[in-house]
């Protein structure tokens, strides 16, 4: 392509739009709908100006003017409580229910790795041995032991708080580690299910491990799930990398990538609910049964709350990105 020729064949438009830019809120109707169609022929030209001859001077000073052109045309908005209830009603689990065919083997991977590790260290005495003293880990799995009283260690509300935070940063670096091709993730998962193992060796081990699972699933199933979702996601985010499908990479990354700032704070509120189980729950009085009924319950109604409004939005084609007003310009590509 001759850029002098292209130029001279589209100044007038440009120019024309540029002046239709300055007169900002003074325009008629007319002049309104020429300046839409103008900034969507703008956008074509810079993408093909960008693909075929790109030319830092024209390729800056188109970019410059579609930026104004898109400001003139969407306008500005407000956040507001109808963003916040769509986002927990529709953008959140259905960003979630897009991601169930990553993150659910993630979680049943995971879980699988936990219980083998368990097995492992539970039925080989030796491995027990490497990991600590025997007066040592008899003082961890005892009745009243390091395990038990962990989780009343501080009071209620400090420690729902400490775990909270725990979590949503384990979850937050799952989702923006997931671009380099997810292998922190992977680490990340490994040492969680590591912890989870040699717990589950060592009280199984001592005889203990219904004790064991009584302490941890009224908290642990809602915050394992959230972790899971958080890798499965990093996971799909790595995997854009080498495989955008039909978009680009970068507008792959970019949705992908929006969504996984959603999920982290929807995450972070999930957490919350966990950390709020495991800080007055957990520890509390209540007889086994009633404290594992509770986590139950919370796991049941996140996974209907993803399956059923997340399926129904996801269905109607909602992806967990912003709304379209929102997003930056996406530019045609050329052939």
């Amino acid at each position: 392509m001759d850029l002098d020729v292209y130029v001279t064949a589209h100044r007038a438009e440009w120019e024309r739009l540029d002046h239709l830019l300055r007169r900002g809120g003074k325009l008629t109707g007319a002049e309104a709908d020429e300046l839409v169609a103008l900034y969507q022929r703008t956008a074509t030209h810079l993408s093909i100006v960008q693909s075929s001859t790109p030319d830092p001077t024209l390729t800056a000073r188109l970019t410059q003017l579609v930026a104004r052109a898109r400001a003139a045309v969407t306008g500005t908005r407000r956040s507001s409580w109808r963003d916040a209830a769509r986002f927990l009603t529709a953008g959140f689990p259905a960003a979630v229910h897009g991601s169930r065919h990553w993150w659910v083997p993630t979680a049943v991977l995971s879980t699988l790795l936990a219980v083998l590790i368990g097995w492992w260290i539970g039925t080989h005495p030796e491995v027990q041995a490497a990991i600590g003293a025997p007066a040592d880990l008899r003082e961890m799995t005892r009745p009243g032991g390091q395990y038990e009283t962990y989780y009343s260690s501080n009071p209620a509300a400090s420690f729902a708080a400490q775990v909270w935070t725990n979590n949503a940063q384990a979850a937050a670096m799952c989702l923006v580690l997931g671009a380099f091709l997810g292998i922190p993730v992977l680490w990340i998962l490994f040492l969680n299910m590591l912890n989870v193992g040699v717990a589950i060796g060592l009280m199984s081990s001592a005889g203990r491990l219904d004790v064991f699972l009584g302490l941890i699933l009224p908290h642990g199933l809602l915050e394992l799930t959230a972790v899971f979702v958080a890798a499965g996601t990093g996971l799909r985010l790595g995997w854009t990398v080498v495989d955008p499908g039909p978009t680009t990479r970068r507008a792959a990354l970019a949705e992908r990538g929006r969504a996984a700032v959603g999920m982290a704070i929807g995450l972070a509120l999930v957490l919350f609910v966990s950390g709020l189980i495991e800080g007055f729950v957990t520890p509390s009085d209540l007889p086994t049964w009633a404290r594992v009924t509770i986590g139950v319950a919370a796991e049941l109604a996140f996974l209907t709350y993803v399956y059923v409004l997340g399926g129904r939005a996801s269905r109607a084609g909602d992806r967990g990105d912003l709304e379209e007003p929102d997003r930056g310009a996406v530019l045609p590509t050329a052939a």
